[in-house]
């Protein structure tokens, strides 16, 4: 065989064997699916996506109106569902995997003190000031780990959203899970006594709010103590990988 073959052919073999470039852990989406793939039932309104959230424009990273989770945590996700659609509702996701850039341009909101025109909704009670010491913005994200999700429940007997008393990112006392009740008991105590302007909620929302949050950690999550909506994978697969690839469909 002449030399200028063998040659080629050496090239080829090498180019065969040699080893693929290594992905950045921080951006390997193959332990990742769509939500909805998973739990087809679910409804999704990503807030990130939209400008109705507490900075009031897309967040950075959310390139599309979607939903990604580990496949555990998606796994997991399904079974809650199964279990909230026998009771007569349905999940809805208002976020799920959240990259780094995300939660950077949290941060740099925060930074901003002039930059309040969300206010209104979403923190009227706080000093925005306040953000990072009350950690209600930090510089990194259990949603960034991919297992963590926020939601609510949807009656489809009503076709309206279950009346939780209080706003998917509310900033303040009123959002905790034991506000006006013992979330351990499932008890109504009716204390208000967080609210720094008297705020309340109501039996019957309290109690919306704890039929999310049993059916969440019956099948293996584990809640937040200041957010209701606030839910992660209790054995999350990467408890210690910050994700950087943004939100969009899957391939």
């Amino acid at each position: 065989m002449p030399a200028a073959i063998l040659l080629i052919c050496g090239i080829v073999a090498f180019s065969c064997c040699a080893e693929k470039p290594a992905i950045n852990p921080a951006e390997d989406t193959s332990q990742f699916v769509t939500l909805t793939d998973a739990v087809p039932d679910a409804i999704l309104e990503i807030r990130y996506f939209s400008t109705y959230n507490f900075v009031g424009s897309r967040i950075d990273g959310y390139q599309e109106p979607t939903a990604l989770l580990t496949k555990q945590a998606a796994k997991a996700l399904r079974a809650v569902s199964d279990d909230v659609a026998a009771q007569g509702y349905r999940l809805k996701i208002y976020d799920a995997y959240r990259p780094q850039c995300g939660v950077d341009h949290f941060v740099r909101w925060a930074a901003d003190l002039s930059a309040t025109e969300m206010k209104t909704y979403f923190y009227p009670d706080l000093d925005k000031s306040l953000l990072f010491v009350q950690e209600y913005i930090m510089e990194k994200s259990g949603h960034t780990r991919g297992s963590t999700v926020d939601l609510t429940l949807f009656d489809m007997q009503t076709e309206k959203e279950l009346d939780m008393g209080g706003t998917f990112d509310w900033f303040g006392p009123e959002s905790h899970p034991d506000f006006c009740g013992n979330p351990e008991t499932g008890e109504y105590t009716g204390d208000n006594s967080k609210s720094p302007t008297g705020r309340s909620i109501t039996e019957e929302q309290f109690r919306h709010r704890m039929i999310l949050r049993r059916a969440m950690l019956a099948h293996g999550f584990k809640a937040l103590d200041t957010e209701w909506w606030h839910f992660t994978l209790r054995d999350e697969p990467f408890p210690d990988t910050y994700f950087t690839f943004p939100v969009k469909q899957l391939k």
